[in-house]
């Protein structure tokens, strides 16, 4: 049948289905079958409603935050699983005190931020809003471009940082690290961009990890599919293929987005792997950023995802099984 639970500490309500099948044990009545599940219409409507603009707007919550000067302000708008990989540190921020660490110093530069490119995204309970935004230093004057990545879910009904990745303009970054302005490498078109692709991929199908490794640059950033650790240097890559490979993937780009500047370009969407060794199919996003090294075009940056509609409803259904 169905049931309904009033939550005392809460005071919320949630009806639920279920199944009691009792036997007669020891002169007791004994539970020995219980299924309890969610309404599964009610699944349908659990996913907030939020537009693009409503999405666009989350950064002002940030933003106001910063204009408080207050780090606590600003950590608490990061959720409780919250990641940071900010501008200026070469620390992974992921929780509450780390992340209020780097904005202590950060809001001494009275920073205030505006929004000059947004590519947004919207799943079921999740929005993802990307692009390059600028800040005004108030304690300096000076004005600052980056890129930024902001991953937001819903969380205890209000909408929290899950993932801010803020980056410099590559750009400019690679022609100061070089001490001086390095000529253009030939026009590339996209279809050249989306084929460097097919140079990891064919690494991937010589079964040999030092081949995957060594098609990404010197100060590269792996953050993979099924690791929770960043990997910023050849050993930890080629640590990381040694069990990936073991499942035999051959990838194929299904969705791709381009974007090229000078000797520097990037490739997101999603692609598909088929593992040979089980014949599993997994779909997940990509995000690469191609340098050009020594001549050649390595992956300076890696970002590979689960798709995240299939893993939250599964995190609802998670939730909903403390109710049995």
């Amino acid at each position: 049948g169905i049931y309904e639970f009033t939550m005392g500490a809460t005071g919320d309500v949630v009806k639920a289905r279920y199944t009691y099948t009792y036997v007669y044990d020891n002169n007791q009545w004994k539970i020995a079958h219980h299924h309890s599940s969610i309404m599964p219409e009610s699944i349908t409507t659990v996913a907030a409603s939020i537009t693009e603009e409503e999405v666009r707007g989350l950064f002002q919550l940030w933003n106001g935050a910063l204009d408080t000067l207050d780090s606590s302000a600003v950590a608490d708008r990061y959720a409780k699983n919250g990641v940071l990989l900010p501008t200026v540190s070469d620390i992974p921020r992921t929780d509450y005190d780390s992340i209020k660490d780097y904005f202590d110093s950060f809001v001494q530069m009275k920073p205030q931020g505006k929004i000059l490119e947004s590519n947004v995204m919207i799943g079921t309970n999740w929005c993802q809003d990307a692009g390059i935004y600028e800040f005004t230093m108030g304690a300096t004057g000076d004005v600052v471009k980056a890129r930024y990545s902001f991953v937001y879910v819903l969380e205890d009904g209000l909408w929290k940082i899950a993932h801010h990745h803020s980056s410099v303009m590559p750009e400019k970054q690679m022609a100061a690290a070089k001490g001086e302005t390095e000529a253009a490498a030939p026009a590339m078109t996209d279809g050249e961009v989306r084929d460097l692709f097919g140079l990891w991929n064919d690494a991937l199908a010589t079964l040999d990890p030092d081949q995957v490794a060594a098609r990404y640059s010197k100060s590269p950033c792996l953050l993979p599919t099924v690791s929770d650790t960043p990997r910023t240097d050849y050993g930890s890559i080629k640590s990381y293929f040694v069990d990936f490979l073991q499942k035999k993937p051959q990838g194929v780009i299904l969705e791709s987005y381009v974007t090229k500047g000078d000797n520097w370009c990037m490739d997101d969407g999603i692609y598909e792997f088929t593992m040979g060794a089980t014949g599993d199919k997994v779909k997940a996003r990509y995000s690469f950023v191609y340098v050009l090294e020594d001549g050649k075009w390595q992956i300076a940056h890696h970002h590979s995802s689960q798709m995240p509609e299939e893993i939250v409803p599964k995190a609802m259904l998670e939730e909903a099984a403390v109710l049995a």
